[in-house]
């Protein structure tokens, strides 16, 4: 069994990085719910006999979704009614006896749902691959192939649609989806430059099914409840990627892109990205992945190039693993180095451009 202490160090842990990014709801959920583990309460029924890392696993969003998730539908009204949807003057003293309630009652439900990790699809990610993109774009006069790895539901298939709202510039799109955040450092290059996109193509280990009620519902419950913004920009996501056709293969990503590669066009520009996603897989599937993307790199021609641009964890690359700092990287093929063009954290709640 896993030492109590470290899920409760993870519980609280990640209820600081809630409150960093702007969530005190789910920061005072997680910090009630670790006490509640504390106490031998249900929160320990649930997540005592946790057999993996509690860290890596996201294991208090699971439990912080699931409660989301009884709001989103009918079969929880007490708890909804306390909900920030419902009751933004809401407080944990309120909110924590009716969540403790629910859980005690449902122990069997709230372990099966947190079986699976959350998936957030956070639209806001595609502000920090923008750059790459535009650079791409400007640089190469051709066609596109794009191959998204932990695609989630794809709604960031569609990043080229998304209008892009700062203090300092914007870029406009053609739908109601506009991702806005606090902007550092000069306006992007290349900021009208227009890609030639010829395919889209994604796949994730658990696909969401943008044609199933219940799938949305699951998906809408990990964006953090206090947070209206996103939930609205969520939503408006999600119409559009109904309204586009984005899919999502059902596959290893591992598996996927060195399938994908080994046929990629024999003209135009592959561009492999992903956003927050290298952190899931194991480290012989992460290995896998980036020596397929490498070999492809190293095989590319001038007509048929390769890029590698992402969004994760600078200690992916050799940072700092005691922090959630994220970090922009783009890699061209015949030739180029890698370069870092931003940063920022998981909800790109404030954005450092670079170059």
């Amino acid at each position: 069994m896993l030492d109590p202490v470290r899920i409760l160090d993870h519980f609280r842990e990640q209820a600081g990085w809630c409150e960093d990014l702007g969530s005190r709801f789910t920061a005072e959920l997680l910090r009630a719910a670790a006490d509640d583990f504390d106490t031998g309460g249900p929160v320990q029924s649930i997540c005592g006999d946790w057999g993996g890392n509690p860290r890596k696993d996201a294991l208090g969003l699971r439990l912080a979704g699931a409660l989301h998730h009884a709001t989103l539908g009918p079969d929880a009204p007490d708890l909804n009614a306390v909900y920030p949807a419902q009751n933004q003057a809401w407080s944990m003293e309120t909110v924590w006896p009716i969540a403790r309630n629910w859980l005690a009652a449902n122990v069997d439900h709230t372990r099966a749902f947190m079986a699976s990790p959350p998936q957030t699809n956070e639209t806001r990610r595609a502000l920090a691959l923008l750059p790459g993109f535009l650079e791409l774009a400007a640089k190469f006069d051709m066609p596109q192939h794009l191959l998204e790895l932990g695609a989630s539901a794809g709604l960031n298939q569609n990043w080229d649609r998304y209008a892009y709202k700062t203090a300092s510039w914007s870029r406009p799109g053609d739908n109601d989806v506009v991702i806005s955040s606090d902007w550092t450092g000069p306006t992007p290059a290349h900021l009208d430059a227009q890609p030639r996109i010829a395919s889209r193509a994604a796949c994730d280990l658990s696909p969401v099914d943008l044609s199933d009620p219940d799938a949305i519902r699951r998906l809408t419950c990990y964006t953090w409840p206090d947070q209206a913004e996103r939930l609205a920009r969520l939503r408006a996501a999600i119409a559009l990627a109904r309204d586009t056709g984005v899919g999502v293969e059902q596959a290893d990503a591992a598996d996927w892109i060195e399938a994908q590669l080994a046929v990629r066009p024999e003209t135009g520009l592959t561009v492999v990205y992903h956003s927050v996603f290298l952190i899931y897989p194991p480290k012989e599937a992460i290995a896998r992945i980036m020596s397929a993307i490498e070999a492809a790199g190293a095989a590319a021609t001038s007509d048929a190039p390769v890029a590698w641009l992402s969004y994760e964890s600078e200690a992916l690359f050799g940072g700092s693993r005691d922090t959630p700092k994220m970090e922009t990287r783009l890699q061209v093929w015949p030739g180029g180095a890698a370069q870092t063009l931003a940063q920022s954290d998981g909800h790109i709640t404030k954005i450092e451009y670079f170059a």
